[in-house]
């Protein structure tokens, strides 16, 4: 029997202080999460390669 992919789901992470920055283009990460472990939206630290430093990017919808 195959089994489904479950509560898996994949997300899109955005950058929140490049859209402040005024900078041109966006910083924007794929990932997944468990959709029934994390029912709220994701906050993550990743790198952004346009300010060239770690911020928090949040899931958009």
């Amino acid at each position: 029997m195959a089994k489904g992919k479950g509560n898996r789901i994949q997300v899109i992470l955005e950058c929140t202080e490049h859209k402040t920055s005024g900078l041109s283009g966006t910083s924007r990460y794929i990932t997944t999460k468990n959709k029934k472990n994390t029912p709220d939206r994701m906050e993550l630290k990743k790198f952004n390669p346009i300010m060239k430093k770690m911020t928090i990017h949040k899931e958009i919808k």
